[in-house]
């Protein structure tokens, strides 16, 4: 539309440069300048307005395809006849709801089915029977923009088959190490038959390109770089992965090391060799393939090979001859880092570098960039490789690590508890041990849809690393809808005015010379720039007010969901519903009003914006007389009530002022002059100003002069809150409490009822306190006598029976005192036996 815009402008600038006559569409020269800011504006509305800007992703969309990949939550509704609010077809499915017929809305869902879903298997003896991965294989349907979740379980079978291949360095330096691996042959694979019982062993070796400056290209050197050395070679397959491990041993001692004269070796082209020749080297399909590489140099990799002159790039295809020799050598550069990454995840391989202790860094680094592979410190004469494999291939199986091959407009992410509880943000899982289950979320997003339809279908696996099995996912993004299908759409439909369109979805694809909604306006009679400057009402920036289609120059009016409301007027300017309300009413009811082009028209007795104003006075006048009681505004027939310093008014007529100051204090005297005249309390002064008698007093003997009200006397003073009155609560010099109420009435004059007695507290009887106090105190003398009279008696009868008891069990000689002594005593000897 801006293009044909732009075309009109050469003509209106010619015609302000010659005459304006010849142009039935402007009037008058002095027209062109508005027409041209018509024109930019005009330009300016047809800009895709920003979703920040409007908050809703959908509406801009002008086609079911790209309504649907917007937003996942945008839907389009293909109802023939939508002109409903806008005729906004696409838009948030909850908007649509009651504006569309609910067959009518497109909006497709996520949809996923699984073509395989075997259980996982405890055991892997046999070849292919077990299984490590749920579910194998699914069909899955996804809008852009919206993940799904998709749950993989995995478990690590028992005795799952190993395939073992030691790749080794065999040049000069490394004769010690071969040497020592030869003896540990049977104790390596006696060690790998603790972890699995089906297990494989393999064995190859490398040196370096056989070309300058590589190795010595001297006729001598080739055939014996160095003494008792073999003849240089690049990668040799001395023995296929098999059981016999007595024959790895008897190879590794018959292997012969070879010589070169740089320091990096030719490793990478063994590394190639042995992972792309699958028969050749033996793995198996379904087995965990290690790859050990074991030297004390560093490698040579792409663009090295240019120092030989050979330029040709490495394939990637397995190149060995029947002896088991590299034979594209000397023809094909070394391979790159990623096409050795490539091949390894393609054949899900693991690499250990067994390296020297000066190495270990650099392949460090190397296995970082290596997918499934690590690095370990190999001793001089390789005497711990046993134990480096072992504790390599533990830390390899310990862990599981997802991955995918999606392409750039799939994204998968990864969720898992693991061994623990937190649910966390990883693909990988670590402590694993054998027959242990875990489960990844793995969350599958269509970040866009490609140009190209063909790649609407993708099929990319999950898998674990390093192993051969893998989710297979067949993904059909949902990038257009099945009513833009091409059998469900018509072709030169009736709908498209005469058949100058087809239909689909509900809405006309016009051919060429045709616009309009249904395609109704010719190009050839008029121009849609011309036509739509006239559908421009005033300032506004949309066609049709943005409530209306502009159909070759004139404004349709959309249809709002309800019918009782309507847009109208030239420009679809005008509505009956967009109007003040007032207690959710347009105009606060047809008894009140009518909305007219977007304002109130208030019916007599009514004013305001929403006509919920009464235009009269009568409802605010107070029982007084008076409007809101003089102490408010009538404000739409009801009071606004002041809200001053003393205090704020309140009620229908404002005749209450419940945080106005009390006038007790200014009413007691008076009160207590007129009420209780012969009381000496009140001072005689303050009684001498009260001008008139006291009701419900028998005399008077003050005489209150200056009192403005008169204090009626009652039995009792009870507050009624409905009549806004006020107590008012007092105590004389006598401690005596007295209580009057008082209101004010329609003239501001105080009514005053007091009660007519005072309530006093009864005269202390100081004599009985005395003699109650005497009393008191002789009462507890007796009392701490007769105590202490009742504890003697009790402590001497005790002391008497201990004496009686006493005295019955002594034992006294009545006879003889015991004190007296005679004087005379007999002794006798001892030793006296009674003979002379």
């Amino acid at each position: 539309m801006c293009g044909s815009l732009l075309r009109l402008l050469p003509v209106l600038f010619k015609a302000n440069a010659y005459d304006l006559g010849h142009l039935s569409q402007i009037r008058k020269s002095t027209m062109s300048p508005f027409i041209l800011l018509l024109l930019v504006k005009l330009c300016v509305a047809q800009l895709p307005v920003p979703e920040k800007l409007t908050g809703n992703p959908c509406i801009s969309k002008e086609t079911c395809g790209d309504c649907i990949t917007a937003d996942p939550e945008c839907a389009w509704c293909s109802q023939d006849d939508f002109t409903l609010d806008g005729s906004r077809r696409c838009d948030y499915t909850g908007n649509l709801r009651g504006r569309c017929n609910d067959d009518d809305i497109v909006m497709p869902g996520q949809e996923m089915k699984k073509v395989k879903d075997h259980e996982l298997s405890n055991k892997g003896v046999k070849e292919g029977e077990a299984i490590q991965i749920k579910p194998q294989e699914i069909t899955l349907k996804l809008r852009p923009n919206s993940p799904f979740p998709l749950h993989v379980e995995f478990r690590q079978a028992e005795d799952y088959p190993v395939d073992l291949y030691y790749l080794m360095d065999l040049s000069n330096s490394m004769k010690d190490d071969k040497d020592k691996l030869a003896e540990l042959g049977n104790l390596l694979a006696s060690e790998m038959d603790k972890i699995t019982r089906n297990f494989r062993l393999g064995f190859g070796s490398f040196v370096d390109k056989v070309v300058m400056p590589y190795v010595s290209t001297v006729p001598e050197k080739l055939r014996e770089p160095c003494s008792d050395c073999a003849a240089p070679y690049g990668f040799l397959n001395h023995m296929q992965l098999t059981t016999e491990t007595d024959t790895f041993a008897k190879l590794v001692n018959q292997a012969r090391v070879s010589g070169n004269l740089d320091a990096p070796e030719g490793g990478f082209d063994a590394i190639m060799q042995a992972v792309v020749c699958k028969r050749e080297i033996g793995w198996r399909e379904k087995s965990r393939k290690m790859l050990v590489f074991s030297s004390d140099s560093g490698f040579h990799y792409a663009g090295d090979g240019k120092l030989g002159g050979i330029v040709k790039p490495n394939d990637g295809n397995c190149h060995l001859d029947n002896k088991g020799y590299y034979t594209e050598s000397v023809h094909q550069d070394y391979p790159s880092l990623s096409q050795i990454n490539h091949k390894i995840q393609e054949n899900k391989v693991n690499i250990i570098f067994a390296v020297t202790d000066n190495q270990v860094p650099v392949y460090e680094r190397l296995s970082t960039l290596l997918e499934g592979s690590s690095a370990g410190k190999l001793e001089n004469d390789s005497s711990n490789v046993v134990d480096l494999v072992r504790n390599q291939y533990d830390k390899i199986t310990s862990a599981v690590e997802m991955k995918d091959n999606a392409g750039s407009n799939i994204q998968v992410n990864y969720f898992s508890t693991c061994l623990g509880t937190k649910r966390e943000n990883t693909n990988i899982c670590k402590g694993l041990k054998v027959g242990t289950n875990v489960t990844f979320e793995a969350n599958i997003e269509v970040i866009k849809c490609p140009k190209d339809p063909k790649e609407w279908n993708q099929t990319f696996q999950i898998y674990p690393v390093g192993l051969n099995e893998a989710l297979t996912i067949h993904l059909e993004m949902i990038c257009d809808c099945e009513c833009e299908k091409p059998w469900n759409e018509e072709k030169n439909s009736e709908k498209c005015t005469f058949g100058n369109g087809t239909y689909e979805c509900g809405v006309c694809s016009c051919y060429n010379n045709r616009y309009g909604r249904e395609c109704e306006c010719d190009a050839k009679d008029s121009d849609q720039a011309t036509d739509d400057i006239g559908c421009y009402f005033g300032n506004d920036t949309k066609p049709c007010s943005g409530r209306g289609a502009c159909r070759c120059g004139e404004c349709e009016c959309f249809k709002r969901q309800n019918p009782d409301e309507k847009v109208t007027g030239k420009f679809c300017e005008c509505d009956n519903y967009s109007c003040d309300r007032a207690d959710g009413k347009i105009c606060a009811g047809p008894e009140q009003g009518t909305c007219d082009c977007g304002k109130c028209k208030c019916k007599p007795g009514w004013k305001g914006s929403d006509c919920n104003c009464r235009d009269t006075n009568e409802t605010c006048m107070a029982s007084n007389g008076k409007i809101c009681s003089g102490h408010g505004d009538c404000v739409c027939g009801a009071c606004k009530c002041y809200d001053l310093e003393e205090g704020r008014y309140s009620g229908t007529f404002c005749e209450r002022c419940p945080t106005c100051p009390l006038k007790c204090d200014a009413f007691r005297d008076c009160v207590e002059c007129q009420i209780f005249p012969d009381d000496n309390s009140v001072p005689a002064e303050n009684c001498t100003a009260c001008s008139f008698i006291t009701i419900g007093v028998d005399k008077v003997e003050k005489n209150c002069t200056a009192c403005s009200f008169i204090t009626i006397g009652v039995d009792k003073v009870e507050i009624k809150e409905e009549e806004n009155e006020k107590l008012c609560v007092f105590r004389d010099d006598r401690d005596c409490q007295f209580t009057f109420k008082y209101k004010l009435d329609d003239e501001d004059q105080p009514i005053v009822h007091a009660q007519r007695t005072k309530d006093c507290p009864e005269p202390v009887n100081i004599l009985a306190i005395v003699l109650g106090v005497i009393g008191g105190i002789i009462a507890i003398g007796l009392a701490l006598l007769l105590i202490w009279k009742l504890l003697t008696t009790i402590h001497d009868r005790r002391e008497l029976a201990k004496f009686e008891k006493e005295r019955q069990m002594a034992r006294w000689d009545t006879g003889e005192n015991p004190i007296y002594k005679q004087a005379t005593s007999t002794f006798k000897n001892p030793m006296y036996s009674g003979k002379q």
